[in-house]
Parts: C-alpha cells; structure tokens; sequence
C-alpha cells in the first residue's frame, strides 16, 4: 500500500466507531451533521446487535484502533482510518499533508499513543466537563 493510498477511499464509507468512547461520541455526533454526512455510514461497535466476526473482524481489534471500510471493501485503520475518513469528506489536502514523510511518522505514532490511552483519557474528560 501506497503512503498515499488513503486517498483513494471511496465513498460511501463505513465507520466503526466505540459509542461508549467520549472522544468518539463527538466526533460522530460532528460527522452527523456534516455537510457530506451522506458519504460516512456510522456502525456503533458496541451495540448489542454488533457481531465482528460478521465483517471479518475480532472486537478486540477493532476496540485498539479505528476501522474504516470504503465503498470498494477496502479496509484502513488506526490513523489510516482517519485519513480515508477525510478524504473521503473533502478535506484531501490534509490528508496528503498528513501523508508527508516525517509527518505520517509523527501522526500515526501519534495516534497509537492516544488509542491505547482513550478510555482513561476519556474519563478524564468527562469527569472535567461535569464539574464545569
């Protein structure tokens, strides 16, 4: 795969978020309202109704890191996921820029770091919004 394959994900694209996750919550709540909310499907991982092995998964990777699946049943995840998601939304630019020797480096290490650490983060966060 290509530094730049990411941006050949098609739309529409499936987006296998943790709804019990803050972080993800808003973001899937932004993807809601988003002018091209039409070109992201939202499948919520933890539902009851969820089976991975379904699609070809295990949970427990797919609770590590973001999976995204485009329109042509390719499949990107972790920081990879993020980038197609992008792509796909319009904002290809920082998707290319993301892909950028050095950068792509950063970013996904980057990522890796916040995935492994989300539920703890996430309730740190949660737990600073409520006093607020």
């Amino acid at each position: 795969m290509s530094r730049f394959s990411t941006l050949h994900a098609t739309s529409p694209v499936t987006l296998y978020h943790d709804g019990h996750c803050p972080f993800c919550r808003v973001e899937v709540a932004w993807l809601a309202k988003h002018r091209h909310q039409e070109r992201v499907a939202l499948v919520d991982i933890q539902r009851r109704d969820f089976n991975a092995a379904d699609i070809g998964r295990r949970f427990d990777d797919m609770m590590g890191l973001l999976h995204v699946k485009d329109s042509q049943g390719n499949w990107y995840i972790g920081m990879d996921a993020s980038r197609a998601l992008y792509a796909v939304l319009g904002y290809r630019w920082l998707v290319w820029l993301s892909c950028l020797p050095g950068l792509r480096g950063v970013m996904d290490a980057g990522y890796r770091f916040f995935a492994r650490r989300r539920v703890r983060l996430g309730r740190w966060w949660e737990k600073r919004h409520a006093n607020k």
